[in-house]
């Protein structure tokens, strides 16, 4: 203990000395100009594509669907076509057992015959009448009595013959022909089956008239819908084609509004060619609508525009210059301000409208040890420290 002491005693002026020496290098750091400058919170200014995208769901059918049904009831005689067919105007797709509609041809026939016979008979008997009328050997009401007759037999003849037309027009609806040409994409009755026409036509057959030419029906919400315009460029995907992006564009945009999950959604209708035929109807299509777009432009991620002020980061000679038209930019290691608008704004991204931006430029978003927004009025929803708080 005693050498401890006396080795302090004679030490005691260099021991003086050394920690004065530390006081001073320690001041001379803390006062140089290296150590009082901040570091500020950056975020790059990047240069390429920006697009504002509207995204949505949708059905992929074909552009014109005809549905083919019967309008006379029967036994299904014979089918000729099936799922995938591809049949021509006029093409035969199916017979039904004709023999009931043939008997009532045979019984309009047969009223029409003896209709004309009863003409013929009151006819030849006017004309009699009318002889002897002249002659003085009938009276006058006789004449017109005959007359009569042979008019209302000439209007059961008319009669008659609309329905023999009719029951001729029935028997040849036991063929069902194609209206269009086209592809069968839905066979919906089978050979024996009994089609009966009595209250409603019974659909037999769906026909898609091309399928080179397709169409997507997606649903828009009210609050996306006023960005949307016909011509506007489309792309998608489908499950059976991950890997593909096919490409479309607006044709319509339907003003009937519809309600899902009271939520106000707008049909919009996209086309598509499906020239290789890989898309199939009944599909669902992954719509991503193209409303604004820009090439080449500078932009920046959207947190880089949440400064409110230039407090601390740089002095402003007026309150017009401030965080909405003008950016604090880092250069060459120094601060400036450079004025923009903003344009293209999308889920991530905003592009930055300026002349005065160069390559290399980076935002500043605050600096390290500022006190947040949030801090300073006095609620706790702040953002993160040493940044300039939430909007």
């Amino acid at each position: 203990m005693n050498k401890k002491k006396n080795w302090l005693l004679r030490h005691k002026w260099w021991l003086i000395f050394f920690a004065a020496l530390i006081v001073v290098v320690w001041g001379l750091r803390t006062n140089s100009p290296q150590a009082s400058k901040k570091k500020f919170v950056t975020m790059d200014v990047k240069y390429g594509d920006i697009s504002q995208t509207v995204t949505a769901t949708g059905e992929i059918m074909p552009l014109n669907t005809v549905s083919v049904g019967s309008q006379v009831s029967g036994t299904i005689e014979e089918i000729f076509v099936d799922y995938n067919s591809t049949v021509k105007k006029g093409d035969k797709l199916l017979t039904i057992e004709p023999s009931v509609l043939q008997a009532s041809v045979d019984e309009a026939k047969a009223a029409l015959d003896s209709a004309i016979s009863q003409r013929n008979y009151a006819k030849n008997e006017y004309n009699r009448n009318k002889t002897l009328y002249n002659d003085g050997f009938i009276a006058r009401s006789e004449l017109e009595k005959a007359q009569t007759t042979f008019e209302q037999a000439e209007s059961a003849v008319v009669r008659a013959q609309s329905q023999y037309d009719k029951a001729v027009t029935n028997l040849g609806y036991a063929t069902i022909i194609s209206p269009v040409d086209g592809t069968v994409i839905s066979r919906k009755v089978d050979k024996g089956q009994t089609v009966a026409a009595s209250f409603q036509t019974p659909d037999l057959f769906e026909i898609a008239e091309d399928l080179t030419k397709m169409q997507i029906e997606t649903a828009v919400s009210e609050a996306d819908i006023g960005v949307i315009k016909q011509g506007q460029p489309v792309t998608f995907t489908v499950d059976a084609y991950s890997s593909q992006t096919f490409e479309g564009s607006v044709r319509q945009i339907r003003l009937s509004p519809t309600m899902t999950s009271n939520v106000v959604v707008y049909t919009v209708v996209i086309d598509v060619d499906n020239n290789d035929l890989k898309l199939m109807p009944g599909m669902t299509a992954f719509v991503t609508i193209v409303v604004n777009s820009a090439k080449d432009t500078w932009k920046a991620n959207n947190s880089a525009f949440l400064l409110r002020n230039f407090n601390g980061i740089i002095d402003v000679s007026s309150d017009a210059i401030n965080p909405n038209n003008h950016l604090a930019i880092q250069r060459d290691g120094e601060i400036i301000l450079v004025p923009y608008t903003k344009g293209i704004a999308t889920a991530t991204e905003t592009q930055i409208i300026s002349d005065e931006i160069k390559e290399g430029d980076k935002i500043v978003v605050g600096y390290i040890g500022q006190e947040s927004t949030s801090k300073k009025s006095g609620n706790n929803r702040g953002g993160m420290m040493g940044g300039p708080g939430p909007r």
